[in-house]
C-alpha cells in the first residue's frame, strides 16, 4: 500500500523508487502482485503519464486512511502521545527559517533530548500530507484547506535602497518618482508588470510600473544589489531589517505599503496530537510572536 501511494504520489515508478531508495524493479514486481492478489488493475502506466484506474481510486483512497491508522498506532505505542519523543518535520521560508525559526529549534532541542527535528528551509510551499511534514511557517495569505491554522504576526513589504542612491537619485516621494528611479526586480514565472502598491489616499491596491535595471533570481541577490547601491528593490522586511537597522538601507514610500502578509504556523488536521507536536507549538508560538513583534516594533521607532 505504501508503495502504490508513492509511486502515485511521485507521479512515476522511478520516482518514487528514488524517493524510497527502493530498486524499480521491485516496487514494480510489489504493486504487481497487489494488483493480482486484488483480481483488479490498479494503474495504467503510459510512455507520457501515469493514471489510476476507477479500481485503483477507491483503493488508493482506502490504503491511505489505512496507513494513517497504522502510523497513528505506531506513534501511540512509541509514546508520542504520552511523551515528548520521535522526529518532527518543520519547514519555513529559507530566509526567515535561518534567522527566526533555527534559534528557537536549537533552544528546544536542548529542553527535548528525546526529540528529534528535519527542519526544511524551503522558498516554496510543500503538500504538509504529501511530503511527511508535520507543521510550516508560511507568509503570505493562505488558500482555503483543510489545514489548521494560528497567526503569529504580520509581515510588511517594504521598498528600499542605499543612502548613496538616494543621494544620486533623490528620496521618493510619489510613484512617479519611482519609475524613474533605477530598480532590482525578482525573475518570476510570469512578465513583470509592475510592484502591486497601495494607494494612500484611497486605499486600493495599484500596479506601479518600474524600471528594471537588473532583474534577480534569488532575494540575497536583491539585497546585495541594493546594498552596492544599483538601484532600488522590494522585499520583506524581515529581509532588511539588519542592513536597515544598520543604516545602510534606508525604507522609501512607506505610504504606499500593501498590507501586511499575514505570517501562520500551519499543520494537518488530525484527531490526537502527538505530545512532540504539541510541545514544539506551546514552545515556538510564544516566541515567533515576540520576534515579529519586536521587528514591527524596531520599524515603529525608526
Amino acid at each position: 500500500m505504501s508503495m502504490l501511494i508513492e509511486v502515485v504520489d511521485s507521479g512515476s515508478f522511478s520516482a518514487a523508487a528514488r524517493r524510497l531508495r527502493i530498486p524499480l524493479t521491485t516496487i514494480a514486481r510489489k504493486i504487481s502482485d497487489l494488483e493480482a492478489a486484488l483480481g483488479a488493475k490498479l494503474l495504467i502506466r503510459t510512455t507520457r503519464k501515469l493514471s489510476l484506474t476507477d479500481a485503483g481510486i477507491t483503493y488508493v483512497a482506502t490504503a491511505r486512511r489505512i496507513i494513517d491508522q497504522v502510523n497513528e498506532a505506531e506513534r501511540e505505542v512509541a509514546g508520542e502521545f504520552t511523551v515528548p519523543r520521535g522526529d518532527l518535520v518543520i519547514t519555513a521560508p529559507i530566509q526567515f527559517g535561518q534567522l527566526h525559526v533555527l534559534p528557537i529549534v536549537a533552544d528546544f532541542l536542548a529542553l527535548f533530548p528525546e526529540i528529534n527535528i528535519r527542519l526544511l528551509l524551503l522558498d516554496q510551499n510543500v503538500q504538509l500530507v504529501n511530503d511527511h511534514v508535520d507543521m510550516a511557517v508560511r507568509i503570505g495569505r493562505l488558500a482555503d484547506s483543510a489545514m489548521i491554522s494560528t497567526t503569529i504576526g504580520a509581515m510588511r513589504m517594504v521598498i528600499c535602497a542605499s543612502p548613496r542612491l538616494l543621494a544620486v537619485h533623490g528620496v521618493p516621494t510619489t510613484t512617479a518618482d519611482l519609475q524613474r528611479m533605477p530598480c532590482i526586480t525578482f525573475d518570476g514565472p510570469g512578465p513583470l508588470s509592475g510592484w502591486n502598491l497601495t494607494d494612500p489616499r484611497t486605499k486600493t491596491p495599484v500596479v506601479v510600473p518600474v524600471t528594471t535595471r537588473l532583474l534577480v533570481s534569488t532575494v540575497e541577490a536583491a539585497l546585495r544589489g541594493a546594498l552596492l547601491h544599483v538601484g532600488v528593490t522590494r522585499l520583506l522586511h524581515y529581509q532588511v531589517a539588519d542592513a536597515v537597522k544598520a543604516g545602510d538601507l534606508k525604507i522609501v514610500l512607506e505610504q504606499f505599503e500593501p498590507r501586511p502578509a499575514p505570517v501562520s504556523v500551519v499543520h494537518a488536521a488530525r484527531g490526537q496530537m502527538p505530545v512532540k507536536m504539541r510541545s514544539f507549538m506551546e514552545f515556538s508560538i510564544p516566541r515567533l510572536r515576540r520576534g515579529l513583534f519586536e521587528l514591527l516594533d524596531a520599524s515603529d521607532e525608526r
